[in-house]
């Protein structure tokens, strides 16, 4: 595999020129999307550069969700929903339950968008791998196993069902920021099973070519997710708010002991 262009990079601009070279791999589709990159020593003859300019460009486009390093693998090309998804999520993390509602609201109503376009779009093909995603599920609550990579693969696949790459790639963006909300939904006992549950309803509207009912059927589901993630939140910010009273008092329980003790030997003293 080769770059767009094998000219050398001038040393002047050595940083930003790798960065912006392989980027455009990337951004061009010369580097497709789960496709293993050329190893080091191929891109510093191509480009012309050091070992050590070249995994700075590398860095720091894994830092932006384009790249992934696998150890003893190699590096690969994220798909372009996992784009930017990295800062963003650096971005979210810690900020308010408002901005948090926004997010789920947003992806409420793109993947209920996305579901009515599958109804009317999906393929055999697709609908198969839906259908297929929801087997999966079933394996891993049967397993007793986590079930959150066969759940997000059920959304992702209705997404790419829908024929339609930039809302399928937003939905995907905001489901990325959301995961850490969604794996903690799923530990929750009985919701694995009632996901699948949904999961199995929306799918045989979208196998029906019932557009409004898989638009319905999505949005409820989403909507039982919001609600879900809504309650974690607030017990988990009650807990930690708990939790910080406790220990203001016992701070002031041991400040209250200690002044008494000094008041005690000041006393003793006299």
């Amino acid at each position: 595999m080769k770059l767009s262009r094998t000219v050398p990079i001038e040393r002047t601009t050595l940083s930003a020129a790798t960065f912006e070279r392989l980027i455009t791999n990337v951004v061009h589709g010369t580097w497709k999307a789960g496709q293993q990159i050329p190893t080091e020593r191929i891109l510093c003859q191509q480009l012309g550069i050091a070992r050590n300019s070249l995994r700075e460009a590398l860095k720091a486009m894994e830092l932006i969700g384009m790249l992934e390093s696998r150890v003893g693998e190699g590096t690969f090309v994220c798909p372009r929903s996992e784009f930017l998804s990295r800062p963003l999520l650096w971005a979210f993390t810690g900020t308010d339950h408002a901005e948090l509602a926004d997010l789920m609201e947003a992806r409420a109503l793109m993947e209920a968008d996305l579901a009515g376009l599958a109804a009317s779009r999906a393929t055999p093909e697709e609908l198969k791998r839906i259908e297929d995603t929801i087997h999966a599920m079933e394996h891993d609550i049967a397993g007793s196993e986590a079930v959150l990579e066969s759940d997000m693969a059920f959304h992702l696949c209705v997404g790419q069902a829908a024929h339609n790459e930039v809302l399928a790639n937003a939905a995907q963006l905001l489901r990325n920021l959301l995961k850490y909300w969604i794996h903690l939904k799923l530990m929750i006992g009985r919701i694995p099973a009632q996901a699948l549950e949904r999961h199995r309803e929306i799918y045989q509207a979208i196998r029906g070519r019932n557009v409004q009912a898989s638009r319905a059927l999505m949005q409820e589901h989403l909507n039982e997710t919001t609600t879900l993630i809504t309650q974690l939140t607030a017990s988990m910010t009650g807990s930690l708010q708990s939790n910080e009273k406790n220990l203001r008092a016992v701070t002031g329980s041991d400040r209250r002991r200690t002044l008494a003790r000094t008041a005690s030997k000041k006393v003793k003293d006299t």
